[in-house]
């Protein structure tokens, strides 16, 4: 091996007499990187020069050495014993095959040996356990892996591809629990979120199957005698998936299920503050795979950063990739797709609205408005961000508001009684301070929330701001967290227009009576979202729709209804089974 190779992190020393000299022995001592240890007792080498460089030392020397390393050892230790995997209170994370350092590469076997990242409660900022994610050289590896198994998998009539999947919504049925706990120590969201997370999966698994014995095209009329025309759908390949960190089971779910069915193989890139359940989802998916014998990499998996979700952008051979993220990531994602013509699938930012008129039936419009704008702590890609309030009706519906704000529980996401839980990264909480700032600057009163709340993790208070035109630049930002602008608004065609107005298209709602204005809301001139709804919150979509939006959400669709297609690709074939050869359109070629 290089010995320049060897060295940054290694202490090769022996100690002599009074005057000590460093030299080369056969033992290393590993050196953590943040030991403070002081780099002059790290081995230097030179390749062409084939020797170490000898360091003299006082007479102190060996105590000095020997309580540094003393230290070194303790810390190691500490910070082994730190890991909440190693508390028994967190012992039920080793039911999902989780132990203190976990493999971030899954092809048909476990590896892994990129960058080593630590996974942190957002209820407490504590690390969990440890992950290693994937190189370059290890993504290479599993894309050749998983386009070989895909040769196989192709070859196995739908049906059979549905059985899989529905052994895979059972194993994932017998973890529900545990694995919904992971999601909620994980990503921060309250643990009966987290189960229902999981239970979207095993949701859409169950669609799968149906879908399984229903996929194909139609046998069309054809103009010409002795002719059949028909449409026949085939799988696009291989389907790269990267997820966003605020559902980290369920949108994997959603392409995962469908993908499989469709006669896909699926390369799976998680968020990176999630790793530990992209991990323990894959361990389940895996062990359904390899008890029928199947190549696991079927369903591979890469952890990684922005590395590994540029490769996946860029390879010709990723034949459609499905990004779940905001908006910005999604445009270069996007293009990078685009640039060899590439397909894919974009679900991205959400600036969503409930428009409350003077009709609405408030007993609905106070727990919805509350529920879609202080669920998951306002990091679903679904919550309400701007409620849109009639003049007749606006004082009394932030005022009821603004009472049930502070009526929500707020605590450890994993005490049943809590409804509120804490933003996912500390940058968030930097992001809910700055979005709050600039409502001032712009116009804004603060009626309710906006500090940071004094305790451990990442809490933040949910917050109601009023007083901001329907227009200012901040109303326009979708910031991930919980920030509820109220506008007031007069006519129905001033709130459509307010609602059409922001540059993403993902989810809206109305609350009425009035039939005539409910199918105008519908129509053409009505909202110009992907999900269109009334007198309900703007989340909580069901896996029987298709889910996704307009403009710059990315116009893609999962799920359900007929989101399949985007996972197959579609031929016109015509079969001439006459002894004729008339031409089309009726023209005349002798």
């Amino acid at each position: 091996m290089d010995q320049s190779k060897q060295a940054p992190h290694c202490v090769e020393a022996a100690i002599q007499s009074e005057r000590s000299t460093v030299r080369v022995l056969p033992f290393q001592l590993q050196v953590h990187p943040c030991s403070g240890v002081d780099v002059a007792l790290r081995t230097l080498y030179q390749p062409q020069m084939q020797h170490c460089l000898t360091l003299t030392f006082a007479r102190h020397s060996r105590l000095l050495l020997r309580n540094k390393f003393a230290s070194i050892c303790y810390q190691q230790s500490a910070a082994m014993s730190g890991l909440l995997i190693n508390q028994p209170k967190y012992s039920w994370l080793k039911e999902l095959g989780l132990s203190e350092d976990n493999p971030g590469v899954y092809n048909g076997s476990w590896g892994g040996s990129g960058e080593v990242i630590t996974s942190y409660c957002p209820a407490n900022n504590e690390p969990i356990a440890r992950v290693t994610q994937a190189t370059m050289a290890e993504y290479e590896e599993t894309v050749q892996k998983t386009r070989e198994a895909w040769k196989l998998w192709a070859d196995i009539p739908a049906p059979k591809r549905g059985e899989i999947v529905r052994q895979i919504g059972d194993a994932l049925r017998k973890k529900i629990n545990v694995l919904g706990s992971l999601v909620s120590l994980e990503m921060g969201k309250i643990y009966v979120e987290g189960v229902g997370e999981v239970q979207e999966y095993v949701d859409v698994c169950d669609y799968a199957v149906g879908l399984s014995r229903m996929i194909g095209g139609p046998m069309l009329p054809s103009e010409r005698p002795g002719h059949a025309l028909i449409e026949q759908w085939n799988p696009v390949g291989l389907v790269g998936i990267i997820t966003a960190f605020n559902f980290p089971v369920a949108v994997y779910g959603w392409n995962n299920a469908i993908a499989l069915t469709c006669g896909n193989v699926c390369l799976w890139k998680g968020a990176p503050t999630t790793p530990l359940t992209s991990v323990a989802v894959s361990k389940i998916v895996a062990e359904v795979l390899e008890r029928n014998n199947l190549p696991g990499a079927i369903c591979s998996m890469t952890c990684g950063g922005a590395d590994i979700g540029t490769a996946m952008a860029k390879d010709e051979r990723v034949d459609l990739l499905s990004f779940t993220g905001s908006t910005h990531v999604g445009k270069m994602v996007a293009m990078m797709v685009q640039d060899r013509f590439g397909r894919k699938l974009l679900e991205l930012g959400g600036n969503n609205a409930i428009i409350v008129f003077e009709d609405a039936d408030l007993s609905l419009v106070v727990p919805s408005a509350v529920f879609a704008s202080v669920g998951t702590a306002g990091q679903r890609c679904t919550t309400t961000r701007r409620l849109m309030l009639h003049e007749s009706v606006h004082d009394t519906v932030i005022e009821r508001v603004a009472k049930a704000y502070k009526q929500v529980r707020i605590g450890d996401p994993w005490d049943p009684a809590t409804l509120y839980g804490p933003l996912h990264t500390k940058q968030a909480v930097d992001q809910y301070l700055a979005a709050i700032e600039q409502a001032k600057q712009q116009g804004g009163t603060v009626v309710c929330g906006g500090k940071v709340m004094d305790r451990p993790g990442n809490y933040v208070e949910p917050t109601i701001i009023t007083g901001l035109a329907h227009d200012a630049p901040i109303v326009h930002t979708e910031t991930f967290v919980p920030i509820l602008y109220v506008l007031k608004f007069k006519t129905e065609e001033e709130a459509f227009a307010w609602n059409n107005e922001v540059k993403q298209g993902l989810s809206s709602s109305i609350f009425t009576k009035d039939m005539g204005r409910v199918f105008r809301w519908l129509g053409p001139k009505g909202s110009d979202c992907g999900i269109v709804n009334v007198n309900i919150p703007t989340s909580g979509a069901e896996i029987g729709g298709a889910f996704g939006g307009e403009k710059h959400t990315g116009g893609g669709r999962e799920s359900g209804s007929d989101s399949w297609k985007q996972y197959m690709r579609r031929s016109t074939c015509t079969i001439n089974y006459s002894k004729d050869l008339p031409l089309a359109q009726g023209i005349k070629f002798e």
